[in-house]
Order: C-alpha cells, then structure tokens, then sequence
C-alpha cells in the first residue's frame, strides 16, 4: 500500500505532466498553425497522437485516481471545487480531445487542410483552452490544500 505522503507526491507529478501535456499540445497547435507548412502541421498532429497521448492519457487517469483516493481523506469547499471540475475535464478530454487528435492528425497526414479540418482544430483548441485552464485551477487549489500555497 502506497503511503498518503507518496500518494500526493505521485498525485502532483501526474498532474503536472498532464496539464504542462496539454499545454504543450496547445501552444505547438497554434505555432505552427500561424507559422507552419502543411507538412509540419502534419508533424505536430502526428506527434500529439504518438506519443503525446500515451504520455497524456495515463497521467489524467492516474491524477483522477489518486485525486479521488486523497480526497477521502479530505473535504472542504477546496476539494468539492476540484471534485466538480474532474467530470468536465474527463468528458471533453474522452468526448472531444481525443477523437479531434485522432481525427486531425489522419487529415493532416492525407493533406486534408479543408473546412471540416479547421472546425475540428478550431474545437480541440477550445476544449483544450478549458481543459488547461481547470486543470491549473485544480494544481493551485491542490497547492492550497497541500498549504505549499496560500490561500486568497
């Protein structure tokens, strides 16, 4: 059995490599997007797919996983917040994220750079936006609650 102290440090590793996962995914979209050739655009959608999201994927399960295993030992309006923001991030990340990655990185590979790619990039750049910005939300509540950050 893992010990709670281990348990959280695990909890905040993960997160950490999800959230900066995300960000990282979102930040090379819109660079090469604005900057980019066809063929690198592919090159960034190719490498979000293989092997961002085996690196992604992972880490959110594994922070829901221990999230919710500390969070019984927990309570407060801090760890409600972070409980009510983990259904959001989970549903867009499996309901939008991840069939967007799929589904943009065969388009670009096929040369596919038309209006249906551009809705789809526009969505994923959207969902990606709330995914990142409610995961830093649940970091810094998590740092709070950790007291490695004061609260406001």
């Amino acid at each position: 059995m893992i010990s709670y102290h281990t348990e959280r440090k695990i909890h905040l590793s993960v997160a950490v490599i999800a959230t900066l996962s995300i960000a990282t995914f979102f930040t090379s979209t819109v660079i090469v997007e604005l900057s980019g050739s066809h063929e690198q655009i592919a090159t960034v959608k190719r490498l979000i797919v293989m092997p961002g999201l085996f690196i992604l994927v992972p880490a959110i399960a594994i922070t829901g996983g221990t999230g919710f295993a500390l969070s019984k030992q927990r309570s407060g309006s801090l760890v409600d917040r972070k409980k009510k923001r983990m259904p959001i991030i989970g549903a867009n990340g499996l309901l939008i994220l991840l069939p967007a990655a799929i589904f943009l990185d065969q388009w670009a590979s096929s040369g596919s750079f038309d209006v249906k790619f551009y809705i789809v990039q526009t969505l994923e750049l959207l969902a990606g936006a709330v995914n990142l910005t409610l995961m830093s939300m649940n970091i810094r509540d998590g740092l709070r609650l950790s007291g490695r950050l004061n609260k406001m």
